[in-house]
């Protein structure tokens, strides 16, 4: 597994997609024998992984076996709910209860834990205790959008490792510092993202999106400079993506060599149920679409929305694999399943950013 790689797999079963993915990498060159290994998944909320705002216990499930089966025995799940949220709650109601019985892999609260004081770059950081205790850390972050930062992914999914308290400072600090900083006090030593289904714009979910991928890396800041990008924007417009790059934790420079894909979606389940996407998807003409190309596109139009740009989309929007090899004299093909539409954005899937910029040309 090369470092400045990110590995993508698409599907609708996380379980066996992170099982593929993790041979495909070969996780256990990564891995010191006898290394006490925690998981960290976003369970920012108690909800259910479909809501768009927590991680698949299923996609954790498959990671618990790969690793029990090549002899790791000292594994556990940590986390910190966020503050109107407890973390027990959550781990109920998000099917991690039942994960910790089945595979006798304890739960570690981190609301309820003690921490420890470090200084990066003059500034103090509060750490639960917990995390330091840890040999191999797997980050397993929700591809989605947030209310105040634009995305949510590998870096501010350590958030959840700080105590209550510290998670109050951040936001009078201003997120984006802390939270970089904190990348710089915790190394996460491989990433696993749920790209499956991930809110639209909020970090509570309620506007799933299906994105029906997994990424993976070793490289955070790498993997949220491209997780931006999926979504619809620059990594320049994520402060904290650029800090974390400042101060040594990664690179946001990556390129189509970078992005090792094992395989292309084939999902064709679409998620447009709730208010916000259902209203999006009224300018969509969907035939046979992969759900991935499908979830740009709502990001890209989200994205378009947010800033003041909806408007300028005055044509259908024809996806999906109807429209291979069928000319469409009107409208704007998205993907490249619509190359005979007269104008096209190419790419399988394409992402929202590239979306964005289309349209905003057209």
């Amino acid at each position: 597994m090369q470092n400045d790689n990110i590995y993508v797999i698409y599907g609708d079963n996380p379980k066996s997609m992170v099982l593929e993915l993790l041979v495909k990498i070969s996780a256990e060159r990564m891995i010191p024998p006898y290394a006490k290994i925690g998981i960290k998944p976003n369970l920012v909320v108690a909800k259910p992984s479909s809501s768009g705002a927590t991680t698949s216990p299923e996609l954790v499930e498959g990671i618990i076996e790969y690793l029990q089966s090549k002899g790791y025995k000292d594994i556990c799940i940590l986390e910190g709910s966020w503050i109107g949220d407890r973390t027990s709650r959550a781990f109920k109601v998000c099917g991690y209860e039942d994960i910790s019985r089945r595979y006798k892999v304890p739960l570690i609260d981190l609301q309820r834990d003690s921490y420890i004081t470090c200084k990066i770059n003059g500034t103090a950081l509060n750490i639960c205790s917990s995390i330091q205790k840890i040999d191999f850390l797997i980050n397993v972050p929700v591809l989605k959008g947030h209310c105040q930062t634009k995305i949510t992914c590998a870096l501010k999914n350590l958030k959840g490792c700080i105590p209550d308290s510290e998670k109050r400072r951040f936001h009078t600090m201003g997120l984006h510092k802390p939270i970089a900083y904190l990348n710089k006090a915790i190394k996460q030593n491989l990433v696993i993202v749920d790209g499956i289904m991930g809110d639209l714009n909020f970090e509570e979910g309620g506007n799933p999106v299906r994105m029906s991928r997994i990424l993976a890396g070793t490289d955070p800041v790498l993997i949220d400079s491209y997780a931006a990008n999926l979504l619809g924007y620059d990594a320049d417009e994520i402060p904290y993506i650029k800090i974390a790059e400042q101060i040594g934790v990664g690179t946001s420079r990556w390129n189509k060599h970078n992005i090792v894909e094992f395989n292309k979606d084939k999902d064709t389940e679409i998620n447009a149920s709730t208010g916000h996407v259902r209203y999006l998807s009224k300018y969509i003409e969907d035939r046979d679409a992969c759900s991935a190309c499908y979830g740009s596109l709502i990001h890209a139009l989200d994205r378009l929305r947010s800033k003041g740009q909806l408007g300028r989309v005055k044509t259908r929007l024809y996806i999906g694999q109807y429209y291979k090899n069928k000319a469409i004299d009107e409208g704007i093909g998205i993907g490249q399943c619509t190359k005979g539409c007269a104008q096209f954005v190419p790419g399988c899937p394409p992402s929202a950013k590239d979306i964005v910029a289309f349209l905003e040309k057209v």
